[in-house]
């Protein structure tokens, strides 16, 4: 742990840096603390040989590194309580009791990203804690079903079957088999009980099986499929516009960083707030991370390594304590 002094002159240069985007000297420091210039250059070049600051090569500055980011966001900082103004925006959001929660997190993205000027991300795990309640079947021809695919939430998948060269009392038979096997088993995970618990059985007693069984399989797998995360970014351009990203290739790494396959990365498992910086996040080692679960969604707010932690902290507190449930 560092000394009081020193952790007080890693605040004013973290919170100095957040702002102005420049390496921050000792005069301010002098000027804040009413200190010599001396002690603070003795106590910045201490903080530098341990890691907490960076010196750059344009300015006798200096600008916080990973570990004094680290160390801040750990040790010092606490969270920001939001505006009252800013209350409002999301109240008029969380206060809409006909929004499900995964809608009422979706519709709050533009707002975060407009109060941060950082890009707000959304993971939506649908269906992921679906059950198969039910299969069920509706003739409509003489060589068509629909095979109805129930779950848990009362979600309802639909599927058109041909059973020509198959026996309609065939096709129950193999309906009931799933209803008393697998109802109850994760939608994830029916397509594999199919193929290794139901198909052996069905093969046994039933003709012609092979269509019928694979229409099924196809229904379960499409469902989950069309089940996977869903994600929603909101502000990709905010971050595009931070003094840090200035160059091309600075622009194009962050564009990558903010791809979907990469965002799907981003899934969070805790209902703590959690804090990635730099090399920590699965983005890119100029970004910074905030995330948390609410619900079975992931919320995220991605920015650059010197983002306003405090009050990011402190807005993903409020949404947390004020979201209907």
């Amino acid at each position: 742990m560092l000394d009081t002094r020193k952790e007080n002159i890693l605040k004013l240069i973290v919170e100095e840096y957040i702002k102005n985007i420049r390496p921050v000297g000792s005069k301010s420091i002098c000027d804040t603390l009413n200190v010599s210039s001396a002690t603070v250059r003795n106590e910045m070049m201490a903080l530098e040989n341990e890691g907490y600051l960076e010196k750059t090569h344009t300015s006798s500055g200096r600008v916080p590194s990973e570990k004094g980011y680290r160390y801040y966001v750990d040790n010092i900082m606490k969270p920001k309580d939001i505006t009252g103004e800013d209350m409002l925006k999301l109240q008029t959001i969380f206060s809409n009791n006909q929004l499900a929660l995964s809608n009422t997190i979706e519709k709050s993205l533009s707002i975060i990203s407009e109060m941060t000027n950082y890009t707000a991300v959304v993971l939506e795990s649908k269906g992921i804690n679906d059950e198969l309640k039910e299969v069920s079947i509706l003739p409509i021809s003489e060589d068509k079903i629909v095979a109805l695919v129930i779950t848990s939430s009362g979600h309802v998948e639909n599927k058109t079957i041909d059973i020509k060269n198959t026996n309609l009392e065939d096709v129950k038979k193999i309906v009931e088999l799933i209803n008393k096997l697998i109802v109850g088993t994760p939608i994830n995970e029916v397509s594999s009980k199919l193929e290794f618990e139901i198909k052996p059985i069905i093969g046994e007693y039933i003709m012609n099986y092979e269509m019928v069984y694979s229409a099924f399989y196809n229904a379960f797998n499409d469902f989950r499929d069309n089940n996977q995360d869903e994600v929603i970014i909101k502000g990709r351009d905010k971050i595009l516009q931070l003094p840090e990203f200035n160059n091309v290739n600075d622009i194009k790494k962050v564009i990558f960083a903010l791809d979907e396959e990469k965002i799907k990365r981003l899934k969070e498992e805790s209902e703590d707030i959690n804090i990635y910086i730099g090399k920590e996040n699965e983005l890119d080692e100029n970004l910074s991370v905030i995330k948390t679960k609410i619900g079975d969604s992931t919320l995220a707010i991605v920015g650059p390594k010197r983002m306003d932690y405090d009050f990011v902290v402190g807005l993903m507190e409020y949404i947390k304590n004020n979201i209907e449930r």
